[in-house]
């Protein structure tokens, strides 16, 4: 059925729960997991809401948010493998998160997403928006969401 699964992950307990979720769907069909942490890259211009600094400094917190990104997807992919599923972990600097998945899901060749919803309403839902409803009405590939 599926071949390789999509789990992006940002360390909250949904996502934690979506992660469980991949990887035990994963192992019941001999499936394959690539995690994915979509990293933002830092705003430079006030108008995004960023302080002028320095090039320095930003490249500095860039490179931290990799690190911290591709730690939580190497954790993922530990998790796999001590359920016997084979896991590739994988980082993407975006500030497009639901594209950054979109992508993802074609360049690795995965069959079907699993991921969070934060289920959020209301005003909520139009000021945050929601990554999830993206990649639903975005994507072309089926998508298992958790709540």
């Amino acid at each position: 059925m599926y071949k390789r699964i999509l789990v992006p992950t940002d360390g909250s307990a949904l996502s934690k729960k979506a992660v469980k979720s991949a990887v035990e769907l994963a192992s019941s069909l001999g499936a394959e997991v690539v995690a994915l942490n979509v990293v933002p890259r830092y705003p430079t211009s006030y108008f995004e809401g960023g302080v002028s600094i320095s090039p320095s400094e930003v490249a500095r917190v860039e490179k931290q948010w990799a690190e911290q990104g591709q730690a939580l997807a190497d954790e993922v992919e530990k998790f796999a493998e001590k359920a016997g599923v084979h896991a590739r972990a994988v980082t993407v600097r975006s500030d497009l998160v639901a594209e950054a998945i979109i992508a993802a899901a074609k360049k690795h060749k995965c069959d079907v997403v699993v991921m969070a919803s934060h289920g959020r309403r209301g005003l909520k839902r139009l000021l945050l928006g929601s990554e999830t409803q993206h990649v639903l009405t975005h994507g072309n590939i089926p998508v298992l969401v958790l709540r």
